[in-house]
């Protein structure tokens, strides 16, 4: 049952090196703007040479200042030439980066510093400033480096760090196994606590090379990752990255025509995006017909991706491209992916029809299972049950990106982590699903999110499907209310823009509850509810936050 899977490099530092020695004139970043009043681009560039020479002064500057292996650093900097060169001058420091999504909102952002206890902050002035007046990790930070003009001349500078580099020939890495602590990683909390994975180093390496031999990426491409963390793996596969002008902590909300000026500019051949940008973007596309001929792939993970956003996506690129859905989590990614030109069609139909949502194989490197649903700690995984073939259960994996503990959460971790007779650690995803004869694995829904009817269990993306095929339905939820096993279950519709006027939402709701009364499972489901806009999670803006929904659709039924 062990992996196969071995990786060459124990430091990812090691795949920017190799990088600005393969091709050191090669354009590691592109960072783009445009000046005011004007729709032309003006961009500055840095290669690979320069971006590694960058990284090896500030990692150099850091041992300096004292910064030593082991250490971590909270990193508050929006995409850009320092954001890069900080990461991985950290890596070849052997620093400790924690990274945490600042749209997470304020009091998570807290409670996930004061639990990571960075002993450095990196950060630009407003997270420096917010840091001072909000108390965030108050006990535990020794040293502040901001990236700006220091808040009350406090800590130490960017430039002070470069500047106690600019000495440094070739930083040597540190020598790191590939079991050490390599980041830490906070989950976005959308349907629980937001939680620290611990990433080691061989977690990172294995990344890299399962997204690059996956996707068939090569060296030259050009990316347009509208996702920061996705981002940091550009320069290690030699990609030239194109940084979006965009507010990433609002990916739904960003401009369309914008994307498609910068995917025809810089002639991009990989997009990334969350499901909630890549509707926007197809939107756009659709109404305006424009068509990107030379976008090879583009990849969307974080959610459920519809099959309308990739039928609308298929209009857009050649035939020989496609859009991708990699599966997976904070905790293990990539675990499975399919193609979008498998997904629609049949398999687009049988989510239509309540199966769920096909997520595509699992990768050869990851071994599955799909085992009996229990909301209890598992120790092992001799001591679990299978379920039958096609019977829907709780997606269990273990392979070379799936990491073993949560930090300082051990409780969450034993509730999340089994070992199996030769000590291999597998992650319970928390997610439920089945596979089909063909091993695809077919997602439905979070194990958190079921509901617990006395009639029996209902399964969210189950539900969501059929009701997402009704005219006029943007989204949709399946929530509960009440308690397990005497839960009343609710659908929460969110309308198409547009679709306004009493008489037409009600028309709505009747065509929403014919369509759940044409299975004997969902026809127990009696009550449909209209909702403006459905709270979902900040990181992608597509998670439906469904345990918020609950409570509002109690509120609303009393």
């Amino acid at each position: 049952m062990n992996s196969t899977y071995q990786s060459d490099s124990n430091n990812i530092a090691e795949a920017l090196i190799a990088q600005s020695k393969e091709q050191p004139n090669g354009v590691a970043l592109i960072l783009p703007q445009r000046q005011k009043g004007s729709l032309e681009w003006k961009d500055q560039r840095f290669s690979y040479a320069e971006l590694n020479q960058l990284a090896d002064q500030l990692a150099f500057g850091l041992i300096q200042q004292g910064i030593q292996p082991g250490t971590r650093v909270a990193l508050m900097v929006p995409p850009s030439l320092e954001f890069f060169a900080r990461f991985f001058a950290l890596f070849k420091a052997g620093c400790v980066p924690v990274l945490i999504d600042p749209g997470i909102g304020l009091k998570p952002l807290k409670a996930c510093l004061g639990e990571a206890q960075p002993e450095v902050f990196i950060g630009i002035v407003r997270a420096q400033l917010a840091r001072m007046v909000l108390g965030w990790a108050r006990k535990s930070i020794r040293t502040t480096i901001t990236v700006g003009r220091r808040p009350l001349w406090r800590g130490l500078r960017y430039s002070d760090v470069l500047q106690a580099g600019q000495t440094a020939g070739s930083v040597k890495l540190p020598e790191v196994g590939p079991d050490d602590s390599a980041a830490i990683l906070f989950t976005s909390g959308s349907t629980g606590i937001p939680k620290g994975v611990v990433y080691r180093h061989r977690h990172f390496s294995a990344q890299i090379e399962l997204v690059r031999d996956t996707y068939d990426i090569e060296p030259g491409e050009i990316d347009l990752p509208t996702f920061p963390p996705f981002a940091l793996f550009d320069p290690a596969l030699g990609m030239t990255t194109v940084v979006p002008p965009m507010d990433f902590t609002r990916p739904a909300r960003v401009d369309p025509a914008m994307l498609v000026s910068l995917i025809e500019r810089y002639k991009v051949t990989n997009l990334f995006g969350s499901p909630a940008l890549m509707n926007t973007l197809t939107r756009h596309l659709e109404q305006q017909d424009i068509r990107l001929p030379g976008l090879k792939r583009a990849l969307s993970a974080g959610a459920p991706v519809s099959p309308i956003v990739v039928e609308r996506i298929h209009a857009a690129i050649r035939q020989t491209a496609d859009i991708h859905t990699p599966y997976g989590a904070t905790e293990c990614l990539p675990l499975a992916t399919i193609a979008g030109r498998e997904l629609v069609g049949q398999l687009s139909d049988a989510n239509r029809a309540g199966k769920g949502i096909c997520v595509g194989r699992p990768l050869a490197a990851n071994s599955i299972r799909i085992i009996e649903i229990s909301d209890a700690a598992i120790e092992t995984l001799e001591s679990t049950q299978t379920v039958e073939p096609e019977q829907i259960g709780e997606i269990c994996v273990f392979g070379p990106t799936v990491t073993d503990s949560y930090w300082q959460r051990e409780e969450q971790t034993r509730l999340a982590k089994m070992t199996d007779a030769e000590g291999n650690i597998w992650h319970r995803m928390g997610d439920l699903g089945w596979m089909d004869g063909q091993g695809r694995i077919w997602f439905c829904g979070r194990k958190s999110e079921r509901v617990q009817t006395a009639a029996g269990v209902l399964f969210t993306e189950c539900i969501e499907g059929r009701v997402n095929s009704v005219a006029g339905v943007y989204r949709s939820a399946l929530v509960g209310v009440g308690g397990p096993g005497r839960q009343q279950p609710v659908v929460v519709v969110e309308p198409e823009p547009g679709v306004d006027g009493q008489d037409v939402r009600e028309s709505l709701k009747s065509a929403v509850l014919h369509k759940l009364a044409e299975s004997s499972k969902t026809k127990q489901i009696q009550t449909v509810l209209l909702h403006q806009g459905l709270p979902v999670d900040i990181r992608h803006n597509a998670k439906i936050r469904r345990s918020q929904l609950a409570v509002w659709a109690e509120k609303k039924l009393n």
